[in-house]
């Protein structure tokens, strides 16, 4: 080979310069499958190459995605002035509820341990995490639980005598007036009546069957139990005001009127913020995971509220309402675990 190569010095020098493109090529796409690799889109480069799949689509389409999301004002962006401290006193209340108006809190005792943001993460700012980015803009507004125009206050009331397990506090307080302001504040680029993407929970399909306890026992052992205690108890801090991870069943828990006991809201909550680590665009459990994991936690001990006054017109119930009377022939236990799919199609020719 060398002594005809040396004898066609002209086609020594096309293989040579072959060979170098060859070697650029492949040290390119060695480059891009490494980008990639770094990016958190490995599958998609390989698709890209061999024209399978969707290409480069999906890290286009997600891109797009969190630019649609609501974002939160920085917090740095609050205004230096009295109207500010109440919005950051209202950001502190909302953090760190506990603090000032738990058992044993520095302003009033009217709740039971937990915050606000154990249900609204990251006080309220959370994508998907139920946050209030549309709070402001769509109060006041006729919600069908009490059959009447609510407001804000009355808003934030129900959460502390529902999810907070307490008493709500004096409408006039400096602690409610700087709730309203945090609130407003963060929902300030929200237009009035609007819902901007990425707001509240998400709402998961339903499956085609129960949600199964005994499955959802086995995944909060996995999963939950290392943060959230044995019992569903919580981990307090050493000061026991306050908790690094909340209860999620048992004295010190949501009551059974919260809307988290809704097993619809418990999976949609955690499908997108639990356990740790998921968000969003990081879901770590499976739909069906979730909707288990929602049917054990709800089954479990809480307190109980007194709901009678709840629901004057029954046909309004949302369909995993888990307490009776109902406007059709469907058990509790059915509207509390499913399956769903004939309890909503029942609903549905109900109302036309």
């Amino acid at each position: 080979m060398n002594k005809l190569l040396k004898k066609n010095p002209q086609k020594k020098r096309i293989q040579v310069t072959t060979l170098k493109i060859v070697s650029g090529l492949a040290g390119f796409f060695l480059c891009l499958i490494m980008l990639f690799n770094f990016s958190g889109f490995s599958g998609q480069i390989s698709a890209a190459i061999t024209g399978s799949g969707n290409g480069l689509k999906k890290p286009s389409f997600k891109i797009l995605k969190q630019q649609e999301m609501w974002q939160p004002p920085k917090i740095e962006n609050i205004p230096k002035t009295p109207e500010g401290k109440l919005i950051l006193y209202g950001r502190d209340l909302i953090a760190n509820t506990a603090q000032y108006l738990g058992p044993k809190g520095s302003v009033r005792h009217i709740s039971n341990g937990m915050n606000c943001q154990n249900c609204h993460l990251n006080a309220g700012t959370k994508i998907m995490g139920n946050n209030y980015a549309a709070v402001y803009s769509t109060y006041p507004k006729f919600r069908a639980r009490s059959a009447s125009q609510e407001t804000i206050i009355k808003r934030i009331s129900d959460c502390f005598e529902r999810s907070l397990n307490g008493s709500k506090p004096d409408s006039n307080s400096k602690e409610m007036r700087a709730m309203v302001a945090y609130m407003k504040w963060l929902g300030k680029g929200t237009a009035k009546g609007e819902t901007p993407e990425g707001t509240g929970l998400e709402k998961l399909p339903y499956l085609n069957r129960s949600a199964n306890p005994e499955n959802g026992r086995i995944i909060y052992k996995a999963k939950c139990e290392s943060c959230h205690g044995v019992n569903g108890e919580g981990i307090p801090n050493p000061d026991k005001i306050t908790f690094i991870y909340p209860p999620l069943w048992g004295k010190s828990s949501y009551n059974d009127g919260a809307g988290l006991f809704r097993i619809s809201s418990f999976a949609g909550y955690v499908k997108n913020n639990m356990p740790f680590g998921a968000n969003y665009e990081n879901k770590i459990l499976t739909d069906e995971e979730a909707w288990d994991l929602a049917g054990f936690v709800n089954s479990q001990p809480r307190p109980h509220k007194d709901q009678k006054n709840d629901w004057k017109d029954i046909t309004r119930k949302p369909i995993d309402f888990p307490f009776a009377p109902y406007a059709d022939d469907f058990s509790e236990k059915q509207h509390k675990l499913g399956p769903f799919q004939a309890i909503a199609a029942a609903q549905k020719q109900n109302n036309k």
